[in-house]
Formats: structure tokens, sequence, C-alpha cells
């Protein structure tokens, strides 16, 4: 039914009443308007009830209005359009009840205005499952009470939708008093919603790929040369000359080892600023040169105790490894046999668990099983260090179990970690971690390996100490040494180190039990070096230590600092080639050699009584099969399945 009225203010339309067949021109005052509209809403939803639809399984509820005298056949329809399902496979029930679709809300006792709960679902999940309906538009029915007359009320049904669309405004005044808005004119309609698309490309959406191109310009210069006629003057001109060629692997390498700060460079500052200043201008370069030290030698301690930290946790690990490995040995034929003992065994448990605590991002369950293994491995010894152990581990626990995050449990289960690794280094509870501790644990094996350090008064095991061949008594450990040379001396040893090394490794490929090599410090190879062979090579007098090695002058006696030379490596690996020395050079050469081999002997005539003690020690041999490669064939046999 569509009403029309015309009246003082104009013509308006009722639009929410299209649905009767009749039409009625009626030409009223447009203060009536209000009460016509109102009865015949009435009228219309007077039929009609509320349905509360439950979509199953997503458990959403959509409210609409339904004609109590209207089929279920209508409403599976509507939610079959919705839901993008068939009718057929949609279900409904009510209280229990399977409704059926010739059935309507009459047969169950709804009445007008009444408010039922539907349940939807689909007989086919697997095929057409119930999706969540997004941004519907509820709508709900209310009942007003309105007053028509004196003491005449009457009940209207409203229905309210809900809906996200802001209507536009087109136009109105706001009062200045109270502030609000009145609007001329609005829109019922809701406009129709763009469908949103899906699978959409463009190309600013695709991958970037980044390429890098290095590209060299031309530089065009020119120079004016003296000639007939003019003359360029050269007081100014400087002379440049090629340096050393290096590869890139070299200049990466030489940036790197600047990266780490180095403080023996102070010696070559000192000289520059003692040479070049004098006075006030030299006080002020050596108090600028004492604060860049200053801040060096911080520097020197923030990276050494990084790298202490990073490598603590593999220095652990190692040692974990070293006590849980089997015995190995060597058979006639070259089979390796192994074989693992209860002890080995045991130190092996032992590190499984220790990975275990230390795993990150654990479950509570999982981290819980591992307290609990701990807790029964340590419970097996009663003492003093296993009973804070499991005092720690019933803290964590009850911490746990409280909600405490896990970065607030770090240090508590740091030193659970700790513990637990003194734990394995006690011969008591792990008998195999005794033939790897640095203290052994009888006492009077280790008495006659202790030596009193001077400098930090300490009482330390012979390994501590750098003795060089030439020294009569011992004085200071190897901290103490190194702690004064980079306060005072500031001398590096590191190419010595190297050249010391190569050392090492072209002694034990000649096996032949040379025992005079394996004695020799960093100390005693600088003497060596400097002093003897005046840091250059004895053939082509090349002064770069990274190239030069130390060799046997007679391959076929034992390496000592009066049976050796200082040359290159493609020098020394031409030297050793030779048959005779007499043959190779020239008799001049011989005799500056061997004069070189008396002044070396004169000074390091200790090392020989010094090695006439050496029989079997355990350190030279540890030496030797440090720098020892193995060549010899390893023979694998494949592992037949047991019967």
């Amino acid at each position: 039914m569509e009403v029309q009225a015309v009246g003082e203010y104009g013509r308006s339309t009722c639009i929410l009443c299209k649905n009767c067949s009749m039409i009625f021109h009626l030409i009223i005052d447009c203060r009536l308007l209000t009460l016509v509209l109102t009865m015949i809403h009435s009228f219309l939803f007077f039929f009609k009830s509320t349905v509360k639809a439950v979509l199953l399984p997503v458990c959403q509820e959509v409210i609409m209005p339904f004609k109590i005298d209207s089929s279920f056949k209508n409403l599976k329809d509507h939610f079959s359009n919705i839901l993008h399902v068939p009718s057929d496979v949609l279900q409904l029930r009510c209280a229990g009840n399977i409704l059926k679709n010739y059935e309507t809300l009459l047969k169950y006792g709804v009445k007008p205005q009444d408010i039922v709960q539907v349940d939807i679902y689909s007989t086919l999940p697997d095929l057409y499952p119930i999706k969540r309906l997004h941004r519907l538009s509820a709508s709900q029915i209310i009942i007003v009470k309105v007053q028509t007359a004196i003491d005449q009320y009457q009940h209207v049904a409203v229905e309210m939708i809900k809906t996200d669309f802001h209507k536009p405004f087109l136009g109105g005044f706001r009062h200045k008093l109270t502030g609000i808005e009145y609007h001329n004119a609005g829109t019922q309609t809701v406009p129709k919603k763009i469908p949103e698309k899906d699978n959409i490309f463009c190309r600013d959406t695709q991958t970037v790929f980044l390429r890098k191109k290095l590209q060299q310009t031309t530089n065009t210069t020119s120079t004016q040369m003296t000639k007939i006629g003019v003359y360029v003057s050269n007081m100014t001109d400087k002379l440049i000359t090629p340096g050393k060629y290096f590869t890139a692997e070299e200049y990466h390498a030489q940036r790197l080892n600047a990266e780490f700060p180095d403080l023996f460079w102070r010696q070559e500052q000192l000289e520059y600023i003692n040479r070049t200043f004098c006075g006030a201008e030299r006080k002020v370069a050596l108090c600028e040169l004492l604060e860049k030290e200053t801040q060096i030698i911080a520097s020197i301690g923030r990276y050494r105790h990084i790298a202490y930290l990073a490598n603590q946790e593999a220095i652990i690990q190692t040692f974990l490894n070293k006590c849980s490995a089997p015995k190995t040995w060597r058979r006639a034929d070259g089979k390796i046999i192994e074989m693992e003992t209860q002890f080995i065994i045991r130190a092996r448990e032992l590190q499984n668990i220790y990975k275990c605590i230390m795993l990150k991002n654990l479950s509570q369950d999982e981290r819980l099983d591992v307290l609990l293994t701990l807790k029964h491995t340590v419970k097996e010894h009663e003492c003093k260090l296993t009973q804070e152990i499991l005092e720690l581990i019933d803290r964590e626990v009850d911490l746990m179990m409280r909600g405490v995050k896990n970065d607030n449990l770090e240090g508590l289960r740091k030193r659970i970690a700790t513990l637990f690794f003194h734990y394995i280094k006690t011969p008591l509870f792990n008998a195999e971690v005794a033939r790897h501790l640095k203290v052994p644990p009888d006492p009077l094996k280790f008495y006659k390996k202790i030596y009193f350090c001077y400098s930090c008064q300490l009482y330390l095991p012979s390994t501590e100490f750098a003795i060089s061949s030439t020294a009569h008594r011992i004085y200071r450990c190897r901290n103490c040494i190194s702690l004064d040379n980079e306060t005072r001396k500031r001398e590096s040893f590191l190419k010595y180190k190297y050249l010391l090394k190569r050392l090492y490794y072209s002694e034990v490929n000649y096996e032949d039990d040379s025992k005079i090599a394996f004695l020799i410090q960093l100390q005693d190879i600088q003497y060596l070096v400097e002093n003897i062979w005046a840091t250059q090579s004895a053939l082509s007098a090349w002064n770069d230590l990274n190239d030069l090695v130390l060799v046997r002058w007679d391959k076929a006696v034992e390496w000592s600092p009066w049976n050796c030379i200082l040359l290159t490596k493609d020098e020394a690996a031409a030297h050793l080639k030779l048959t005779s020395i007499e043959v190779g050079y020239d008799p001049l050469f011989i005799h500056k050699i061997k004069h070189k081999h008396i002044l070396a002997k004169n000074y390091f005539s200790q090392i020989p009584v010094l090695a006439s003690f050496i029989v079997d020690d355990p350190e030279i041999g540890a030496i030797r099969q440090k720098y020892q490669e193995d060549t010899s064939p390893k023979i694998i046999e494949p592992q037949l399945p047991s019967p």
C-alpha cells in the first residue's frame, strides 16, 4: 500500500509499504500523517514474530522478522541465498524438533510478536560448510506503546534495521542553544556495496630485484711540459713510485686486522712526537696520545670479555666431548678399535643432561621433564652441592607454576647449569673426568710441578710459566708477562708465533724424535731472528716475516739454533731438495752461515742440557700430536644388520 499525503508543506510518500495491491490517495494535513503511518505499520506487523536464527557451528545469531503463517521453505530459501548453500542441504531445528518445509510457526504455538530461536546447520558440512556472515545488517522488531488520545494507548510493532551505513548530510541547520542538528532530508535506501576483488595484480606489488654495477668513468687530464719557448718549474712536483701489489683478499685481510685495536703502535707514535715537537706542543701531543691509548685499552678489554663469553660455552662442550669420547687404538692391520667403559657411558649421560639444560625455547612440559631427570640424577649422592642443586630445581618449578616469564628465569637457570657443571667435574660423581682435569685428584702428584710467581704472588702449575731456554730461575707467570708487555714494552709476538708454528709443522714431519725445536719459546725465536739472522733471509735479504721460515741447515741432523737457516718459503723448498750443502752453496756463504751457528750455540748453550732431561715427556708428545698431520689410510667397515 502506497500512501501519499499533500499538505501545506508539500507531498510525502511512505516507501516502506509497497506490498499491498490497493492504493489510497489521501489529501490530508501533514500533522495527521504520523498517526496514519503508525496505524498502517501496526496492521502489517501484527502477524509477524521475531526469529533468532543461530548458524551452527559458527554460533552466529541473525535476528529477522518472519510471518507466523509462512512456511519454513521461505526461511530456507532466504538463508540459502545469503549463505550460498543449497536449500535442500540446510536443516532447521527448533527446541529439538526438525522443522519441515511445509510447516509454519503456528503449528508450534508461536504467537505474533513472540521471539523464537531456530538452529540452522548443514547436513553436508564437508561439501557445504556454513561460514560466518560478515557485515550483516541485523534487524529486530520491538513493540512501542503509543498514546493516541486521552487514556487511549495503542501497541505498534517497529522494525529496527542495524547498519553501519552513514547517511549523507544533504543540508539543514543546527540550533545555537541546544546544539541539535536538523536535517532537511535524508536517504532510506542503503547504497549498493562494491564487491571485493581478489587476486588483483599491478606493477607496484611485484618483487623488486636490485642490481649493483660498478662503472669506471674516464677522467681526461692534461699536463704542461717544458719545451722550447716554455719553462715550467718543477719545484712543487712530487716523485711517486709504485708500491707493492696486493690482491683483494689481502686487502680485506688488512682491513679486518685494522678493526681490532692494537696497542703496539705507541712506540712509533712516541718516537714521532719526540722527534717532531718540543716544549708545550710536545706535552699536548703526549696528553692526546695518552687519552687515545686509554680508550684503546678499554676497547680491548671489552673485546676480550665478549670473546671470553663467546668461547666459554665452546670450551665447556669440548671438555665434555673429551670426557665422553671412547678409547681408541689402531691394530696392526690399520683398523681402529673403540671401547667404551662404564665411566665413559656415565660421562656421556651427564653430557646429554647438560645439553638438555642449556636448550632454549622449550615448552613448560619439556622443561619440567628435563628438571625431573636432573633431579633423579643428582639425588644419587648427598652433599652440599647436590642439596643446593635440588633447592634451585624446586625453586624454578615453583616459579614456573606461578606463571613467571622465561626471561626472568634466565639467572636461575644459569646457576643450575653452572652448579651441574661443577657436579660433572667432580671425580666422585664422574670418574672419567679425573683424566682430563688440570689439577689431579691426588695432590702429591701435583706437588712437584707447583711454582711461585713473584709478581702476582700466586702458586701456579708449571704450565702457566713461559720459561726461556736461557733462563736460570722462574720469576713471573705468563699472565704477568703479558700484562707487563701491554703496559710497558708493547711488543707484538704474533709474527714470531706463526714462525714457531711453521717450525713445529716442519719438524713433526721428519719423525726423528727431535726435541730441541719443541723447547724453543717465542722470546728465543725473537732473539734468533733479530740478533742472529738480522730479520732477513740469508740468501735474498727478504725481510717480511710472513714469508720466512726456519729450516734445518743439514736436514740429516736434528734442528737446533746452530743447525738452522732463515729463508723464504720458496728458498726453503729448494734448499731441502739439495743432496749436498758443499755442492749447492759457495764456500764463502757456508763460512758465513757457520759463523752465525757459533753465535747461536754460545747463546743457547743450556738447550742440550735441557734436552737430555726430556725422556718421553707427555707435553712434548702432546705438541707433536697437535701439529702432526694424519695421513694414514682409514678403513671403514659397513655395519651388518643384527640377526
